[in-house]
């Protein structure tokens, strides 16, 4: 049974749980992996081709497996969320180990980057469901925000890490050997995962004598988990915000960069990793100022409001034509991304049933699908219309959706 929790928790308490002490740092080194791989591709295949709409191509395939959210949701539910963080984190672990052999035989090609890319893209979108699954089922209710608010740091923190260690390795010693480090770190985090709790909410369930849920079809997991969230107000309402977020705001700090660093910014590749570490600088922040106050009964409020700061932060970057400029405003673009995303997290959490977590979750991470159908949309958008205008474009239906939405459900989710 887990422990009562003293009403003034330290900002570290989520630590004192052992599964959370192996959770974090795998999390957090499989969160490098996937931002070193990021910034080394996407750099690699923009500087080769020189062509946004490939490069908004790569960043489409990243996100493919978007789609199979929701299934990897249900089976957690179904066979508990520690056992397909294993098996996901092995196959990304193989996929890596595969670009890292054909490069050192130099039989590493544009077409094999975009392969392997989509095979990885099948499975890292899925990565957050499981881990706030994980975190709903081995930590206490009272401590979501600090739990997730750290799995927060560990996800932002990699971009700095990642950016930064990316960019350097590529320039300095070259593809090949950039590889081996992602390699070696997927492994580690890989075998951290071990030590991860084998909670499982419907298991659990039937060994306190309580009646367990009536085994059923994947699909019917997959169906009533639909009906769940469509028939939940609260619920629906912030999918659709994640969706919109995903759409319009993720796709310029996510995908875009390598673009905005080389053609708006005459940026290198380590200006590159610079624009992204300031990002995660500031979402790194945002992070620990959400752990360390008491902001979890506001959570649905602070993720509406940072929701237009955030598009509003994002509007005036589109305006910055300096490196120092895009730096400091991309560290405020950080802060409010974080607390948008963090607190969207620890109220989809709040409201949801434990023995239907995965499956909620699942659907969630489904609204990432927005991140390729927008890099997508933006490639076409530069290149017709150009570059301030598609940002004007994204800007302004962000904030005109957010308003809508939080207006039409504003008695569920923010007087809440």
């Amino acid at each position: 049974m887990k422990n009562q929790i003293p009403k003034y928790m330290k900002v570290t308490e989520p630590f004192r749980i052992k599964s959370f002490r192996y959770q974090w740092p795998s999390d957090l080194l499989t969160s490098w992996g996937f931002e070193m791989e990021a910034l080394i591709l996407g750099w690699y295949i923009f500087a080769t081709t020189e062509s946004v709409i490939l490069l908004t191509a790569f960043g489409t395939l990243r996100f493919m497996g978007t789609l199979l959210s929701p299934w990897f949701g249900v089976a957690g539910d179904r066979w508990g969320s520690r056992k397909i963080m294993l098996l996901m984190r092995f196959l990304v672990l193989i996929f890596a180990l595969f670009i890292t052999i054909f490069e050192f035989f130099e039989i590493l090609s544009i077409y094999m980057i975009f392969t392997l890319a989509a095979l990885s893209g099948l499975i890292q979108p899925s990565e957050i469901v499981v881990r706030n699954s994980l975190i709903g089922d081995s930590i206490p209710r009272a401590l979501f925000m600090k739990a997730t608010s750290f799995s927060r740091i560990s996800h932002d923190s990699a971009r700095i890490f990642g950016a930064l260690a990316g960019a350097g390795l590529f320039s300095w010693l070259g593809l090949g050997i950039a590889y081996i480090f992602v390699v070696v770190i997927y492994f580690t985090s890989l075998l951290l995962t071990f030590g991860v709790s084998k909670a499982h909410p419907r298991r659990d369930t039937a060994s306190q004598g309580k009646k367990p849920e009536p085994e059923t079809s994947l699909y019917s997991e997959f169906k009533e988990g639909l009906v769940y969230i469509w028939n939940n107000g609260p619920i629906f309402a912030i999918i659709c915000l994640a969706f919109l977020a995903n759409l319009t705001a993720f796709p310029i700090t996510h995908g875009l960069m390598p673009y905005i660093a080389k053609d708006i910014l005459l940026l290198d590749e380590n200006g590159l990793g610079q624009l992204l570490a300031a990002f995660s600088c500031g979402a790194v922040m945002g992070s620990l100022i959400l752990a360390a106050t008491p902001s979890q009964k506001y959570a649905t409020q602070l993720m509406l409001i940072n929701l237009v700061i955030w598009y509003i932060m994002l509007a005036i970057f589109s305006w910055i034509d300096s490196r120092t400029g895009a730096l400091v405003v991309l560290f405020f673009v950080g802060i409010a991304h974080s607390f948008a995303m963090t607190s969207m997290s620890v109220s989809l959490l709040g409201f949801t049933n434990e023995l239907v977590r995965g499956r909620v979750m699942g659907v969630r991470v489904l609204a990432i699908y927005g991140v390729p159908l927008g890099l997508l949309a933006s490639g076409f958008l530069i290149e017709y219309f150009g570059y301030l205008s598609f940002m004007y474009m994204y800007v302004v239906l962000g904030i005109l959706v957010t308003v809508i939405i939080g207006a039409k459900w504003r008695s569920s989710i923010w007087h809440t």
